[in-house]
Formats: structure tokens, C-alpha cells, sequence
């Protein structure tokens, strides 16, 4: 029992830390429509995310089939795991890369994709499919961390409730900072680069990654300050 319980509790930390990068593009995501919805956006975006990581971790046998070779192509064997994270890869590239460009050239969808039917659909597919992304990567760090499927279950309720709470004020935080919000769609352009790497077998340590977006995070803090502190002056 207490090797369950030390699992769950180094598991729902991990999770945590996985979910960030989840609750930061949810926020993005959630900032396309009008500012009273957007609470509601990012609850709705991150307990989607729950219900599809707990979805996954009970058809995780389902996922660890999908590593047998489907074909080869151009002295690579693709798998179904490698074609989800090429799918996932590609399509975080895609929204990244999209995002910044917008914003590069002073364009705010924000206003552009406000207030539809079609809109609001087309923000909750987003949200879906950029949480079967993550997803796929806290299902199997969860798999890889602990044997029983209550802990990986326990693990994942307990970070989101964590998130929930804390979707508010990291909200408030990357909104009223668009400096963080490119370096969160930087970040985002990295780890899909990973995930495509991973698909053509070329493993890049998550904690490279991981250090490099705190480093820098906690440089665009000390930046912040600094302009903060000379503005007042």
C-alpha cells in the first residue's frame, strides 16, 4: 500500500507538471472567444482533457498494440503509435507556427472567430484533439510510473483538480503578458518537434525539454520585472 500511495503521489506531481503546457494552450485557445466564455472554455478544455487521459489509460492495452510495424517507408517502420504521434506532432506544429504568425503580423483571431455556432464547435474540436495529444504523453509517463490503474486514474483526477484551480490565475497571467504567451507557443512548437522525432525513432529526453522551457520561463520572469521596475521609474 505504501508503494501505491508514493506512486500516486510522484505520479499527480509528474502530471501536474505535464499538464502546463495543456492548461497554457487551453488558455490560448479559450482566448478566441469573448471574455465572459472564457472560463467556461477552459473548464470545459480541461475536463476534457481528464476524461480523455482516463479514457486512454483503460484502453491503455489497446495503445501498447499499436507498436507492431504497419510498414516501412524510406528505411523506417511506422507503427500506429508513430502515426498518432506524427498526427499530433503535425498538428501542434500547426497551431503553434499559426498562432505566432498571427500574431507577427498583428492580427487578433481572438476577435475574428468570437461569438458563432460554427466557431464555438470548431474551438471545442480543437481543444479535444490538442488534449489527445498531451494526453498520449501523461498515458504513457503514467504506464511507465505505476502498476495498479487506480493510482494512473487517482493520479490524473487529482492534477486536474489541481489545474482547475489554478487555470484562473495562469490565465490572467499569460493574457496580460503576450511576451508569454509566444514563448508558451515556442514551447509548444518544441515538444511537437519532439513528438515527431519520437515517431521516426529518434528518442529526445523529456527532461532536456522540460529544463530548457523552465529556463527560459524563469528568464522572461526576471525580464518582465526588470520592465516593470523601469517603467515605474
Amino acid at each position: 500500500m505504501n508503494d501505491a500511495l508514493i506512486s500516486l503521489f510522484t505520479l499527480t506531481i509528474l502530471e501536474i507538471v505535464l499538464g502546463i503546457d495543456n492548461i497554457i494552450f487551453v488558455t490560448i485557445l479559450a482566448g478566441k472567444t469573448s471574455p465572459e466564455k472564457q472560463g467556461r472554455a477552459r473548464t470545459i478544455g480541461l475536463f476534457m482533457g481528464m476524461f480523455v487521459r482516463i479514457i486512454l489509460l483503460f484502453g491503455i492495452n489497446w495503445i501498447q498494440r499499436q507498436d507492431h510495424t504497419l510498414f516501412s517507408f524510406a528505411g523506417h517502420d511506422f507503427s500506429g503509435m508513430a502515426l498518432l504521434l506524427i498526427a499530433g506532432g503535425l498538428f501542434l506544429l500547426f497551431q503553434s507556427v499559426r498562432e505566432i504568425h498571427l500574431k507577427m503580423r498583428g492580427e487578433t483571431p481572438e476577435v475574428q472567430e468570437k461569438g458563432t455556432k460554427y466557431n464555438w464547435t470548431t474551438l471545442m474540436l480543437q481543444m479535444l484533439l490538442i488534449n489527445v495529444v498531451f494526453s498520449l504523453d501523461s498515458v504513457i509517463t503514467a504506464v511507465g510510473m505505476a502498476k495498479e490503474l487506480w493510482v494512473m486514474v487517482a493520479a490524473v483526477v487529482i492534477s486536474m483538480i489541481v489545474m482547475l484551480l489554478a487555470s484562473k490565475p495562469i490565465a490572467e497571467f499569460v493574457n496580460a503578458n503576450p511576451s508569454i504567451k509566444i514563448l508558451a507557443l515556442s514551447f509548444l512548437v518544441l515538444i511537437g518537434v519532439s513528438l515527431l522525432g519520437e515517431a521516426f525513432g529518434q528518442h529526445i529526453n523529456k527532461g532536456y525539454i522540460y529544463f530548457a522551457m523552465a529556463f527560459s520561463f524563469s528568464l522572461e520572469i526576471i525580464n518582465l520585472q526588470i520592465d516593470r521596475r523601469a517603467a515605474r521609474k
